[in-house]
């Protein structure tokens, strides 16, 4: 019994690797074949993009508040009761394309008066509202 297993432990099953060797070449060979049309490039005349033409922003609306609390309209001294019902007028004159609301208050102005000015452009459903750094 001994001898038959040492025989079944000498013998090797080995994988004969000439199909995949034969299978490699021919990939290879395809695509050897197959690179230089990838490069050729195909002429095409698609149809041009039509859509609507942006419209032009309308002048933004600078509004300064100063140290003293006095906010300016486009450099018009304005109440601040009457600034929500300007922007809302603003708004109403293209409401698709609203001007830009530059903001410029003060370093000393005080925090509650920028507070309302942005209340103001909130209730008047006013986007469009920039800061202005200096």
């Amino acid at each position: 019994m001994a001898f038959a297993s040492e025989q079944r432990d000498a013998r090797f099953a080995t994988i004969n690797i000439t199909p995949l060797v034969d299978v490699m070449l021919v990939l290879l060979v395809i695509f050897m074949v197959a690179a230089p049309l990838l490069t050729r490039t195909i002429d095409l005349n698609l149809p041009g993009a039509t859509g609507p033409t942006p419209q032009p922003s309308p002048p933004a609306i600078a509004l300064r508040i100063d140290a003293g609390g006095t906010v300016y309209w486009n450099e018009t001294a304005t109440p601040l009761s009457a600034l929500q019902p300007m922007l809302q007028s603003e708004l109403q004159r293209d409401p698709g394309n609203p001007p830009l609301l530059k903001i410029d208050a003060s370093g000393e102005t005080d925090y509650g008066i920028v507070a309302k000015v942005l209340a103001a452009a909130r209730n008047a459903d006013w986007d469009r509202i920039a800061f202005v750094l200096e």
